[in-house]
This record gives structure tokens, C-alpha cells and sequence, in this order.
């Protein structure tokens, strides 16, 4: 099976305003591993470079700096024109990401014949089949026959899984992919993407901005701000036990809180809140401090990955057993990881 490794993962944009041009850096060194049988959960609010570190590992955006490496079980590195064999994406958006004009089966049949997966006519249809059955479409010859809008959101969902397995793939990067369903069927969803890592022994990157959904489908959460990881750790012991104020924050459902739910916010982060800090947010330092409202001083400066638990690590000075020398600004211990 395929082990993903990224590391140090970077994108920059170019922004041009008349005849000025800027840098925007949407992900800002991430590293994590995509292991088979397991799943990391990509969280954080809309703009904080989920969907762009999905679309780097899946080839749709090129890397500014870092790497991402996929080898097999042998250890040997998986060569770039398998890579796509290997890694494929599910879109946040099912109708968008099908074509309208063409039939289910010519969505499943042509990454089948691209891939060297099957050959012929009969040997076609039958693999079309038997990976819509695989995804609780039936009956699949008429399923096959159908076209994205005479399927509901669910079905057209099921279809885009079945497509990105197609090829055979051992890494699914699922971009969302119940957050344009109803509610009804999105369990449904994620229990079939459940159920197929289990019997293909997938690696799975799972990006949402629902805890619910991350705490339920993941092994391990990754927490995202302005393109930085802030928290990582085991899905339950960042969400029962979330150690940055950001995550704080998103755990108690209320990022922008007023005056009815200042008492839940001071629970969730056990600190009064201030108001808003007054620190500037451009210089260099943590990317959350001017909306943290338990931001101070040593806060203009990017504290490293501190760990706050078993294998759980958290981007903040505020870090439980500080003293006041981590307080004031001093560079990370020896033994602290980066995210």
C-alpha cells in the first residue's frame, strides 16, 4: 500500500493590483503523513488553505517549496507517472466536478482505459458495474446508462468516489465531500468512505471545516489558520481537549462571539475575553493573535510546535507547564516537532 509523506508544504500567489504586485502565501510550511488504513482530518475556517494543499498533493497546483513524496510497500518511491495510479481527488461539489454531457458509465469507463485497469469493450462495462455496486449504486446497468442530473446530490457524490477508485488509487484526498448534501445522507456518504478504507486499506485526507464529522471519520486532526497547522494530535484528544485558542474557539462553535455567548467563550478558553487584541497583525509572530483574545506580548513571535499531550501538538506560548521565560518569547524547547 502507498504512504504519502509532505513535507514542509508551501504555495504562494501573486496578487497584481495596476502595477503592483504582492506575495499571498496560502499554506505556509505543513508537514504531515498519509498513512494506509488511516485517516487525517484537515479542519479550520473557509481561506485557511485546506482546499489548497488538496489540490497541491493531487498535482492540480504546483508547490512554491516543500515536497510530497508517495512511496509503496517496498519503501521505493511511487515514479511520477504512477503517481495519479495512486493518488486521486474527491471534489467538494459532485455536478461540478462530473461532466453533464456524458453518461456515468463514460465517467467510470474512461479513467478505467486511461489507467490500463481494463481492456475491451465487455471487460469495460463489467469493472463499470462492479464499482458502482461497490459504492450502493444499483441496479449499476441502469445507473450506468444515466446522466449526472438525473441522479440526486448523493448518488452524483457516490459516483465521483467510484471514479476516483477507478484508477486503483491507495490515497483519497476528499475535498469536503458531504458539505453540498443534505444532512440526511451525508453519514451515508462518509460510512461508504469508511467502509472502502477498510477493505482497500486506504490513506485518506479527509478536509472539512465540521469537528463533528472530523472527530467521527478521523484517526488524527490537523487544524489550519492562515495557511499554518496551529493543533495536531489524535481526533479525540484535540477535540475533547483542544490546547490553541483557535481550536478553542471552533469547539465551542463560536469563532465571532457577542455579548449572549461571552460565558461560553470563557469557558471554552477559561480565560476572560478581552475584547479583541491590540497587537498588530501584519508583522511576523502567531497568525491568530489579533483575533485571540488571550493574546500578549511574546505573541509576535511564531512559537514552534510545543507538545501539549501524546503525540499532540500546539502553536501557542500559552501552553500548559510555561513558564515565564516561554512567556516572554523564547525559542522552542529540544524534542518539540513541526507540524
Amino acid at each position: 500500500m502507498t504512504t504519502l509523506e509532505v513535507r514542509g508544504l508551501t504555495k504562494d500567489f501573486s496578487i497584481r493590483s495596476g502595477l503592483r504586485h504582492s506575495r499571498f502565501r496560502a499554506v505556509d510550511n505543513v508537514s504531515f503523513t498519509l498513512a494506509p488504513g488511516r485517516t487525517v482530518a484537515l479542519v479550520g475556517e473557509s481561506g485557511s488553505g485546506k482546499s489548497t494543499v488538496a489540490r497541491m498533493i493531487a498535482r492540480l497546483e504546483k508547490p512554491t517549496a516543500g515536497g510530497i513524496t508517495a512511496t509503496g510497500p517496498d519503501g521505493r518511491r511511487v515514479a511520477d507517472r504512477a503517481y495519479r495510479d495512486h493518488v486521486q481527488m474527491v471534489f467538494q461539489d459532485p455536478f461540478a466536478s462530473l461532466n453533464p454531457f456524458h453518461t456515468v458509465e463514460h465517467h467510470l469507463a474512461r479513467p478505467l482505459k486511461l489507467h490500463g485497469r481494463a481492456r475491451g469493450k465487455a471487460e469495460v462495462a463489467q469493472k463499470v458495474e462492479q464499482l458502482l455496486e461497490r459504492v450502493n449504486l444499483t441496479p449499476a446497468a441502469d445507473i450506468a446508462q444515466r446522466r449526472p442530473h438525473e441522479l440526486s446530490g448523493g448518488m452524483r457524490q457516490r459516483v465521483a468516489i467510484a471514479r476516483a477508485l477507478a484508477p486503483g488509487a491507495q490515497v483519497v484526498i476528499a475535498d469536503e465531500p458531504v458539505s453540498m448534501l443534505d444532512v440526511s445522507i451525508r453519514l451515508g456518504v462518509l460510512n461508504l468512505l469508511a467502509r472502502l478504507q477498510r477493505e482497500d486499506d486506504l490513506a485518506v485526507l479527509y478536509i472539512t471545516h465540521d469537528l463533528a464529522t472530523a472527530r467521527h471519520f478521523s484517526d488524527d486532526i490537523l487544524v489550519m489558520y492562515r495557511g499554518r497547522v496551529v493543533e495536531r494530535g489524535p481526533a479525540d484528544e484535540v477535540i475533547l481537549n483542544p490546547r490553541h485558542p483557535y481550536t478553542r474557539i471552533l469547539a465551542a462553535a463560536a469563532p465571532n462571539p457577542d455579548a449572549r455567548d461571552r460565558a461560553r467563550l470563557t469557558e471554552a478558553l477559561g480565560i476572560e475575553p478581552a475584547g479583541g487584541s491590540t497587537l498588530p497583525g501584519d508583522d511576523p509572530g502567531c497568525t491568530f493573535r489579533d483575533r485571540c483574545p488571550m493574546a500578549f506580548e511574546a505573541c509576535t513571535r511564531m512559537p514552534e510546535d510545543f507538545e501539549v499531550g501524546y503525540d499532540h501538538y500546539a502553536k501557542c506560548w500559552l501552553r500548559p507547564g510555561a513558564d515565564s521565560a516561554d512567556r516572554a518569547g523564547r525559542p522552542a524547547a529540544e524534542g518539540t516537532a513541526t507540524a
